[in-house]
């Protein structure tokens, strides 16, 4: 297919990309895919359905991992559509408001994401170091306006980039190299200075997951001086164990991004197929495996869970019988 370019945005398109050279296996690469969206799908509002129905999990703990779970399941869906666009119609062309559009609720949910996380280490800190004082500092009304103070920081940060994209002439190929609209990438396309978007980016960064990164180490630094004060080994133990499902939670998240930051800093070398399965990564990973960590690590979540697995099965049984 041969793609014309344009110097500027009265094209209004770009065309988006999947895994180049082999397009003829597009239909068997859709089945991984498939099976990571509905497991995601599925384990996000399997966890949103437990902690709504059970009045026992209407807890601080369990309200944070919900807005994690929505946010995970956003960010899956953000995707979705374009992503298994190529792969089933070849649906590679995409307007420019549909791709700003896709842009500003990724970055925004990956930032929400982050703003979660930091939240979820603050129950954490509150419940080991304070415990006491954990009912009246982690009230619903606070819990609320922390979940609303993450979205409306993250999506205020993240709104002027569309307006910044959209003053730039496009002189050069209007094809970007993922299956999704990414700030970056597009920002490379433009033939003027990017220096505005650039400053702009890093100061976003710098002030969302740098510090969201720094006061969740600072959390689990005074959690672990308190668990190391404690005199028996019981106890120690078991007030780690509560954080062991969000600490792999925040390298899910972290450790994909990170990796990802370094694979477009120094990975020009790399073949392209690194850096598509490492966007993917940081995209699909975290949403795939919050739900099957704290399914499996938090023991209130996997026995509400078996729970309705078996009142299911026992009601497949006696409309049988």
């Amino acid at each position: 297919m041969i793609i014309p370019s344009n110097s500027s945005l009265q094209k209004a398109t770009f065309f988006l990309t999947g895994f180049q050279g082999v397009e003829h296996l597009n239909g068997w690469i859709s089945i991984p895919f498939c099976t990571i969206y509905l497991t995601v799908i599925l384990g996000n509002l399997t966890i949103l359905h437990v902690i709504r129905t059970d009045a026992t999990l209407h807890e601080p703990m369990y309200y944070f991992l919900a807005m994690l779970a929505l946010t995970d399941l956003g960010l899956c869906l953000s995707t979705l559509p374009t992503v298994l666009g190529i792969f089933w119609f070849d649906a590679r062309e995409i307007g420019v408001p549909a791709c700003f559009t896709q842009l500003f609720f990724i970055h925004t949910l990956s930032l929400v994401e982050s703003s979660v996380l930091l939240s979820m280490s603050f129950d954490r800190y509150v419940a080991i170091c304070n415990p006491l004082r954990y009912s009246t500092v982690l009230t619903p009304e606070r819990i609320v306006k922390m979940g609303l103070s993450s979205v409306l920081r993250s999506a205020l940060l993240i709104l002027p980039l569309p307006f910044l994209l959209q003053r730039f002439q496009y002189c050069r190929s209007h094809v970007l190299a993922h299956a999704y609209c990414l700030h970056l990438e597009i920002m490379k396309l433009a033939c003027s200075s990017i220096i505005v978007n650039h400053v702009y980016g890093l100061f976003v960064v710098a002030c969302t997951v740098g510090v969201d990164s720094l006061l969740i180490f600072l959390s689990y630094a005074l959690i672990l001086r308190t668990v190391m004060s404690i005199a028996s080994h019981q106890e120690r133990l078991r007030a780690l164990n509560t954080c062991v499902s969000h600490i792999c939670a925040v390298l899910l998240f972290y450790t994909p991004m990170i990796g990802l930051s370094l694979v477009h800093r120094f990975g020009e070398h790399l073949p392209r197929i690194v850096h598509l399965l490492m966007s993917y990564v940081y995209l699909l990973v975290p949403p795939l495996m919050n739900p099957i960590v704290y399914s499996i690590k938090t023991k209130q979540i996997r026995q509400r869970i078996i729970k309705k697995f078996e009142f299911v099965k026992s009601l497949r049984c006696f409309q049988q019988d």
